[in-house]
């Protein structure tokens, strides 16, 4: 199964590195308790939004990386004195709803090396006590039919991964279409879906893609601008100028979002056999997520600092500066990657554009030897039910 969302990976910003694999997180306590075992304490009131009771007392959100700013909205929910737990790699604390505590805890997991590079759906069905995790359209389509997942929140409208290229090298390439016609090889992690879309759909050529990258710049700097990579708009364009000096320079990219495949990138999804259980807990979560989303990009700063505390406190070989995490949020909104859907509602997804990444990805599965779940429709892997139609930027 595809890594969801492989990163840059930089011992410092000189020398490039891999990440060694972790060992797989140990089990958690039972469902409702705190990272220690413990109810969570808090002298604070609870305010407006009371989740204790219709959630868990510690709701656990299992993303797919390190810390980075592309998870701020999570981070935004922790109240005052988290706690950083660098052996299960994990953030936690109060959950606060705009400034207020609602009654539970917060438990902010990191995926990747944290979860030996498995998806996060997986880790959802071998672990019972995850509340939400990430998931892609694309993946929730692949596993459709033996790790189910329903999304109910998107925090990105545009997936932020990207193809990327020398500028100089290429000048008169403006797309990743432009690329195509062109002989650069485009390097990428293998078995990622989307590859099989650019290929199969002839806007690159099978004969140069290479599904070999490894997460270093090694390659790409190596190449003297003749290659392409993949990456993310949120991190490589400011890394690869400012913080690998070999290279130093811009890059040019498209948002593999602009050449047809408009995938939701990290919609927090429960597994689909808890969502009616976990219907009265989401209904109010929910809402908070779409606020603390407004609320993270409106004003990033503080929850950057905590972020780049915990990659710092984790030291697991993943670097992220506060530069990277200052660029990241201000790219995420300059480009259109979090904002309002076609309405002016922040989180909801268009089922339509659901569907089209079922009719996408199901064929590509099929010709894997994957088996899709028979007649997915879109209400099944992602639904608006929960989200306040009033909460937009």
């Amino acid at each position: 199964m595809p890594t969801t969302r492989s990163r840059l990976l930089r011992a410092s910003a000189a020398t490039a590195v891999l990440l060694t694999s972790a060992a797989l997180l140990s089990a958690c306590s039972t469902a409702g308790a705190s990272a220690d075992g413990a109810a969570p304490v808090s002298d604070a009131p609870i305010g407006a939004v009371d989740l204790s009771g219709v959630c868990p007392a510690n709701i656990v959100i299992q993303t797919d990386w390190n810390p980075e700013a592309e998870q701020g909205d999570l981070y935004q929910l922790i109240g005052p004195n988290p706690v950083i737990d660098s052996g299960k790699k994990a953030v936690s604390g109060p959950l606060y709803a705009s400034g207020a505590y609602t009654g539970v805890n917060v438990e902010v997991r990191s995926g990747g090396p944290a979860i030996g590079f498995q998806t996060v759906t997986s880790q959802q069905y071998a672990d019972p006590t995850i509340t939400l995790g990430y998931a892609n359209t694309d993946e929730a389509v692949q596993l459709s039919a033996d790790q189910p997942v329903t999304a109910v929140f998107a925090p990105f409208e545009v997936g932020p991964q990207i193809i990327m290229w020398d500028p100089a090298t290429y000048p008169n390439v403006k797309t990743i279409a432009d690329l195509g016609k062109t002989d650069a090889v485009v390097r990428y992690f293998g078995g990622a879906t989307y590859m099989d879309y650019l290929t199969g759909s002839g806007i690159l050529k099978t004969a140069n893609v290479d599904g070999s990258y490894d997460g270093t710049p090694a390659n790409f700097v190596a190449a003297g601008g003749k290659d392409a990579q993949q990456g993310f708009a949120t991190v490589e364009p400011y890394v690869y100028q400012n913080e690998v000096p070999a290279w130093g320079k811009p890059v040019a990219f498209q948002l593999i979002n602009d050449a047809g495949y408009p995938i939701y990138a990290s919609a927090l999804s429960v597994r689909t056999g808890d969502l009616e259980k976990m219907s009265p807990c989401l209904t109010k979560l929910v809402p908070i997520l779409q606020q603390a989303t407004v609320d993270y990009y409106t004003d990033p700063a503080a929850t950057d600092d905590l972020i780049v505390k915990a990659v710092s406190e984790f030291n697991n070989g993943w670097v992220y500066s506060a530069g990277v995490a200052a660029y990241s949020a201000k790219a995420q909104v300059d480009l259109g990657l979090v904002a309002n859907g076609p309405d002016s509602t922040v989180g909801n997804f268009d089922l339509d554009r659901v569907q089209k990444i079922i009719d996408i990805a199901t064929p590509l599965f099929a010709a894997q030897g994957k088996t899709v779940a028979t007649d997915l429709a879109p209400a099944t892997i992602a639904t608006n039910e929960f989200i306040d139609p009033s909460i937009g930027f």
